[in-house]
């Protein structure tokens, strides 16, 4: 019961913290002049997009019912991310707190929410504000075999400006059958095989400032870093106005930050949240072997050595 007890309260911690990145920006964004291209990708789609194809589509909003009890686009559905995870048992760095849930668990529910594989399914948060659990929900439902799934560029706050209507209920969605037969991992890795493999990997730490260097701000075990962890803040991705950073942009400063498109990369973050948006953002720049670590900081610095 005090194992439940602590990883109930981490969660609201999460929860109630927002990313809490930090908004200074970078040296080469101080110095460099915005392009205003647009992000393009295979997991993205505008707010426009949305408000075209609304009829055609699952609209998710990936924060979560309470966030979305205070406003949310009329006819989107709601899930949080620990819907999908391992949460329910245990406390924040035990060893399987937070993963991506077993095939026949996940399969059951998202069948419960009414979220088809045979539909297309498109999914927002909160940008640079939030948490990017709609990059963590997307990066679980592309490993559990569904086709087709996007996140908005900009999130609630795009799709608002774009017109769409907002309500403070969301959807139900009648439920279907969905069946995962299992889990892809090519994007996926445990403690274990990082442990193991450590040196064929660089690692991103996708956490803001303070977490970096070492304050505990979330009920971590300790403070610090993976060992030589390349720090690349998850908000680093976008411009003032929530819009991600444009392609060259994004390109350059992972390529400035020390990575090339063929390096091995493992992005982590608290609980595998920031980084799983930022693993799809690094594949669509043309990083392909890129994977997510959902154990992430809270295991690993409950297990493992840490740096500060």
């Amino acid at each position: 019961m005090k194992k439940i007890i602590i990883g109930l309260l981490a969660l609201v911690t999460l929860g109630l913290a927002g990313c809490g990145g930090s908004d200074e920006p970078t040296d080469s964004s101080k110095s460099a002049k915005k392009d205003s291209t647009p992000f393009t990708g295979e997991y993205i789609v505008n707010a426009d997009y949305v408000k075209k194809n609304l009829d055609d589509i699952i609209l998710v909003d990936a924060r979560g019912e309470e966030e979305a009890g205070k406003g949310t686009v009329k006819g989107a559905t709601a899930i949080g991310w620990q819907q999908l995870a391992s949460v329910e048992e245990g406390a924040s760095g035990d060893e399987k707190w937070g993963l991506v849930l077993e095939p026949a668990e996940l399969g059951k529910r998202l069948g419960e929410k009414g979220i088809a594989k045979d539909k297309e399914v498109v999914l927002f948060a909160s940008a640079q504000k939030g948490w990017g659990d709609d990059g963590r929900i997307a990066w679980e439902l592309l490993a559990a075999g569904y086709k087709d799934v996007k996140i908005v560029d900009g999130g609630f706050a795009a799709l608002k400006k774009a017109g769409l209507k907002t309500d403070v209920e969301s959807t139900k969605l009648d439920p279907v059958d969905v069946k995962i037969d299992s889990i892809d991992q090519k994007h996926i890795i445990r403690t274990d095989e990082l442990k193991k493999d450590y040196d064929d990997y660089k690692i991103v730490d996708v956490r803001e400032d303070k977490e970096y260097k070492g304050d505990v701000l979330y009920g971590e075990a300790k403070g610090g870093h993976l060992p030589d962890a390349i720090h690349i803040r998850f908000t680093d991705l976008f411009n003032k106005d929530g819009m991600l950073k444009s392609n060259k942009e994004l390109t350059k400063l992972f390529e400035d930050a020390g990575l090339a498109k063929e390096d091995k990369i493992v992005t982590y973050c608290t609980a595998g949240i920031r980084s799983a948006y930022m693993e799809l953002v690094m594949d669509m720049c043309g990083f392909k072997q890129v994977k997510n670590y959902d154990g992430s900081y809270y295991r690993w610095a409950k297990v493992e050595d840490v740096e500060k």
